[in-house]
């Protein structure tokens, strides 16, 4: 018998992959209309020979594009000249450019080091480790709480998946949160003014999203400004997970850069490597730096993966397209766009409410019978908005919309019309 192709019975006849998928049931089944091959511009193709129009960046990872040609090239170089290179013990040349190329695009007044690692989940988890010697270095060991906020998403990585707010089955996998805490963030911080009450001293640090990623929720600048102030009376370290704000996505560069003070750690992954290479980079700041460079302390946390040249030249290619206006000129003119369809869609009365800034926005969705889209129906209206030609990304009681930055009129009104597609037989089904 000849190998299977990878469309294999098409649409018609599905089976379970040898591909087991990420937060999808195990059971669950692809046809070719599912299965992508291949990726150019905002365009996925699939092995039945269809294409769809994407609309999530790649899962936020791709804002330049698929197949950005100074990325793909930059990583064919690195490839050649070194394919691999340790950071264990050691440091190289591109990580070392890498790095530079990020503290020059955030700001050497705010952050002095660099610690690579290989996903959002998993500098995460260094992260927790990083604030909790931190603190012991410096005399106060009893400080071990990481504060993290209720919604929140931080990853799935043993530490990160424990910080985590939403709910993601914590429970099934036995995870360690006797050292986490989580408060409320719509509130102006009396949630946590009475956390720190009553923990204070016990508390290493606070990590919290720019925009709440599994809603597409802003944080009050109030709250931030209240996170910040708190900071300054009980010694605690504040943590931006920027992993889906960092590079534009919500207007700033650096989501955090319109906070009044720079939070001490900064943590990067979506879109560092334009989605060409597994990375993340946290930015270390400057009185953490000196902390441990003063002491001579040794961090304990190595990733195999991290920061090798093919990582690093990426990185690099990213940065280099930050640089000038180009670049942060079209994340206005894209956000712009992606505002004008949502608020379209409001005017007409197919979703009910727009959240989050820049080209990061949450939809929710008007039903028939309900206020809004109950999640138990987000996954159909998905699909059939993939089936009409677009690929969105799932929220809470509706979609979100993450767009590239190189995202044209035709592109938009693609899309909008993709949506409204989608919408309608969904809603025919459900009358």
């Amino acid at each position: 018998m000849g190998r299977r192709s990878l469309g294999d019975g098409g649409s018609r006849r599905r089976r379970v992959s040898s591909v087991w998928p990420a937060l999808v049931r195990a059971d669950a089944t692809f046809g070719a209309d599912r299965i992508a091959i291949s990726a150019r511009g905002h365009r996925i193709r699939y092995a039945d020979g269809s294409e769809r129009l994407c609309a999530t960046s790649g899962l936020w990872n791709v804002p330049l594009g698929y197949g950005h040609e100074g990325v793909a090239d930059a990583v064919a170089k690195a490839l050649h000249d070194a394919s691999y290179l340790t950071l264990f013990r050691a440091v190289h040349g591109p990580a070392l450019e890498a790095a530079d190329a990020l503290l020059d695009l955030a700001g050497r007044e705010s952050y002095r080091r660099v610690i690579f690692s290989t996903s959002g989940g998993a500098a995460n988890d260094a992260v927790m480790k990083l604030v909790r010697q931190y603190q012991g270095e410096r005399g106060e060991g009893a400080r071990t709480l990481v504060v993290g906020l209720r919604g929140s998403y931080h990853g799935t990585m043993y530490g990160s998946h424990a910080l985590s707010g939403d709910a993601l089955g914590q429970g099934a996998y036995a995870l360690d949160r006797r050292a986490v805490r989580h408060v409320e963030y719509r509130d102006g911080g009396e949630d946590l003014g009475a956390l720190l009450r009553r923990e204070g001293p016990r508390v290493a640090a606070v990590v919290v999203e720019p925009v709440l990623g599994t809603g597409a929720h802003p944080l009050p600048t109030a709250f931030v400004e209240t996170v910040l102030d708190l900071r300054d009376e009980h010694g605690f370290l504040l943590v931006a997970d920027e992993v889906a704000t960092g590079f534009g996505r919500t207007g700033p560069l650096f989501a955090s850069e319109e906070w009044s003070r720079s939070p001490d750690l900064l943590v990067l992954s979506k879109a560092l490597t334009n989605g060409a290479v597994g990375a993340a980079a946290v930015l270390v700041g400057a009185r953490v730096a000196a902390e441990f460079a003063d002491r001579g302390a040794v961090f304990v946390h190595g990733e195999t993966q991290a920061g090798t040249p093919t990582c690093a030249a990426a990185v690099s290619a990213v940065a280099e397209e930050f640089r000038g206006r180009g670049t942060r000129d079209a994340v206005a003119r894209v956000s712009a766009g992606v505002r004008a369809l949502a608020d379209g869609l409001v005017r007409d009365g197919l979703a009910v409410e727009v959240r989050g800034r820049g080209a990061f926005l949450g939809l929710a969705l008007a039903d028939p019978v309900e206020p809004r889209l109950p999640p138990a129906r987000v996954a159909e209206l998905v699909d059939a908005i993939h089936t009409a030609g677009a690929i969105v990304h799932p929220g809470v009681d509706g979609i979100q919309l993450l767009p590239a930055y190189g995202y044209t009129d035709a592109d938009f009104a693609e899309l909008d019309a993709a949506i409204r597609v989608g919408i309608a037989r969904m809603t025919e089904r459900w009358a």
